[in-house]
């Protein structure tokens, strides 16, 4: 069984990963951060950004049944336009485990999507991926980073606690 505290810590430690690959970014400049990596799924380190934080706010959204509008990477063309989005979606995560209880948490519920399409999840598992998730495009943006010749620092949680 999850628990809110645990999940709070994760969501906690995973933004403050994100804010260190944030600060490291800032230093890249912006043609580099706008460039093409063909290899990638996601082709640029400022697209990869706002994917990570549109996920995010469409999960908390979707838990809510409410519907989520993506924000288009061409409206954050710099890393400290994407830092609003983060906080924002940072916000609704917390607003919204402030509504549950560690039973609701772990509890299914029926999520309803914009296409009609429907599935039973509990709010832990969305949760967890939506951590998941951010990790593994953080770990993209390390790899482009690296191709791009600037390395990032060390981001790993295991430093955070």
């Amino acid at each position: 069984m999850f628990t809110l505290d645990g999940i709070r810590k994760l969501h906690g430690w995973t933004h403050a990963s994100l804010n260190l690959l944030l600060e490291h970014l800032s230093t890249i400049p912006p043609g580099d951060y706008g460039k093409e990596l063909p290899s990638f799924g996601i082709p640029t380190l400022g697209q990869q950004v706002v994917h990570i934080f549109n996920c995010e706010g469409f999960w908390i959204h979707t838990l809510q049944g409410r519907n989520y509008i993506d924000r288009d990477p061409a409206d954050c063309p710099r890393v400290c336009d994407a830092k609003p989005l983060q906080q924002q979606v940072q916000d609704w995560t917390h607003t919204y485990l402030s509504t549950l209880t560690d039973q609701q948490l772990n509890a299914d519920t029926e999520l309803r999507f914009p296409d009609g399409d429907s599935a039973v999840r509990t709010p832990a598992l969305i949760l967890h991926h939506v951590l998941t998730h951010a990790f593994h495009h953080k770990g993209q943006i390390v790899a482009m980073c690296r191709e791009l010749g600037y390395p990032a620092p060390g981001t790993d949680m295991n430093q955070f606690e």
